[in-house]
C-alpha cells in the first residue's frame, strides 16, 4: 500500500489505482464541474433525510442550502466526505494502530474536530448531504508509524483541497464555513509533521491542489469501499 512503503509525503500523480468504486474521485468531480442535479443522482442521497445533530460552525445554519448556488452544494459535499474519511481514519486509528503518548492524543483530538465538521456540515446540507461511504483503511491503521504516514498524507491533501475550492465558493455562508474549517485543518497537519520530526511549516506559501490533482489525491486513498 502507497502509505506504507513510501516516506510521508503527498504523491498526487502515483496514486491512480485506488479508490474502488471511485466514489470520491466522482464527488469531487461533480463538485468542479458544478452539476448537482448530476452530483445528487450519482452520490445516491435519498429524498428527505435526517438533519444531524451536533455544534456549528460560523456561517453554517441549518438547510442553509436551499438558497445556496448549485456550486456550493457540489463543494460542500465534497467537503463532508472528505470529513467522513478523516473521522474514520482516526476513529480506526484509535481502534486497532496501538498509539500511545502524542500520537494518541492527537488522533483523539483530531478525531473529535472532523466529528464536529461531519456534524455541522451535514446539518448544513439536510437531504442533500451525501451518505458515508464505508470504508477499509487495512494496513494504514494496523501500526502507530503507519498511522503518522497516513496522518500525514490525509491532512496535507485535505488542507490543499479546502484551500483549492475557495475560488470556487459563491456563498458567504458556505465561504465562512469553509475559512473556519481549513486552519483548523492546517493545524492537523502541522501538529502531525511536528510529532514525526518533520517541519511543520516549511515553506512561506502553500500550494492549492488543482482541479486534476484533487481527483488524483481522492482517488489515491484507496480506503473507500462503498
Amino acid at each position: 500500500m502507497l502509505f506504507m512503503n513510501q516516506k510521508p509525503r503527498v504523491d498526487l500523480t502515483a496514486v491512480l489505482d485506488y479508490d474502488t468504486d471511485g466514489a470520491l474521485a466522482e464527488t469531487a468531480a461533480e463538485a468542479q464541474r458544478h452539476s448537482r442535479r448530476a452530483f445528487l443522482r450519482r452520490s445516491g442521497i435519498a429524498a428527505g433525510g435526517a438533519v444531524a445533530a451536533g455544534a456549528m460552525v460560523p456561517g453554517l445554519t441549518s438547510g442553509a442550502m436551499a438558497a445556496t448556488p448549485k456550486g456550493d452544494v457540489a463543494i460542500a459535499n465534497f467537503a463532508l466526505t472528505l470529513e467522513y474519511l478523516e473521522t474514520a481514519f482516526y476513529a480506526a486509528a484509535l481502534k486497532h494502530a496501538g498509539l500511545t503518548g502524542e500520537h494518541k492524543r492527537l488522533a483523539r483530538t483530531v478525531h473529535a474536530h472532523e466529528a464536529a465538521h461531519v456534524a455541522a456540515l451535514k446539518k448544513m446540507l439536510g437531504s442533500a448531504a451525501v451518505k458515508k461511504p464505508s470504508f477499509d483503511f487495512g494496513s494504514a491503521v494496523q501500526s502507530q508509524a503507519a498511522f503518522t504516514a497516513t496522518a500525514i498524507t490525509l491532512e496535507d491533501t485535505g488542507v490543499q483541497a479546502y484551500q483549492g475550492q475557495a475560488a470556487f465558493i459563491k456563498s458567504q455562508a458556505v465561504f465562512k464555513a469553509a475559512l473556519s474549517i481549513h486552519p483548523v485543518e492546517a493545524r492537523h497537519a502541522a501538529w502531525i509533521r511536528q510529532i514525526a520530526h518533520q517541519n511543520p511549516a516549511p515553506a512561506a506559501f502553500n500550494p492549492s491542489l488543482t482541479k486534476s490533482q484533487v481527483l488524483a489525491a481522492v482517488q489515491g486513498t484507496g480506503f473507500i469501499k462503498s
